[in-house]
């Protein structure tokens, strides 16, 4: 019997000791869907499914990943290049990007087979959608004149890419803390089988495309 009220005991205090932790802000934060993921799902897969007359709706196309790159042949002849553009692709995309090497010397450009000239980030999952969202939702918007993008730049596969002119457009970047303005390249791939279900598809997930 004592063992008993001793083990209820026990359960009583890891019950209030969980509670605590839960008022303490300990207990595991719930998950966070994006919001353009909740829409392709909810809206924009069976919204294609019967404008396409797809036959299943594992048939229609989806966004599978992004990617992000910005270009440092400065870097060459300017060492801090590569840490300064790295930080800014880092807090535009939040993730952590990748090198990409110079495959052959060029001389006239002193460039050296190996060398460092350009980085790049690959967006897959939440952190694709979250980037998209704020691409076409703040970034965009924040353009001079901006009156879409163009439409031609697709591949012939589905796959978009575009590209801007400074990373100031993204809120994330502070002006003060930037050393120069620097381009970068976006690449959307998608599973989609031609060009005009490609761009169906990043119509309805919000990319304003510019009227022909």
């Amino acid at each position: 019997m004592a063992q008993n009220r001793d083990r209820q005991r026990q359960g009583g205090n890891d019950a209030a000791s969980g509670d605590d932790a839960s008022a303490n802000g300990s207990a595991p934060a719930e998950k966070v869907i994006p919001r353009l993921k909740t829409r392709y799902y909810d809206e924009v897969r069976p919204a294609l499914v019967n404008e396409l007359n797809y036959g299943n709706i594992m048939q229609a196309p989806k966004l599978e990943k992004i990617v992000v790159n910005i270009g440092i042949g400065e870097s060459i002849s300017n060492s801090k290049a590569l840490d300064a553009a790295t930080g800014d692709l880092q807090a535009i995309t939040g993730q952590k990007p990748i090198t990409k090497k110079a495959k052959k010397s060029i001389a006239q450009f002193r460039l050296r087979e190996g060398m460092t000239v350009g980085i790049m980030v690959t967006l897959r999952g939440d952190r694709m959608y979250e980037f998209l969202d704020r691409l076409v939702n703040a970034a965009l918007p924040r353009l001079r004149d901006f009156q879409g993008v163009p439409t031609r730049s697709f591949d012939g596969r589905g796959n978009y890419s575009m590209g801007l002119r400074e990373q100031l457009v993204f809120p994330e970047i502070d002006y003060d803390k930037i050393d120069k303005l620097r381009g970068l390249e976006i690449t959307m791939v998608t599973s989609a089988r031609t060009d005009q279900e490609g761009r169906r598809l990043l119509e309805m997930m919000g990319v304003p495309f510019a009227r022909a």
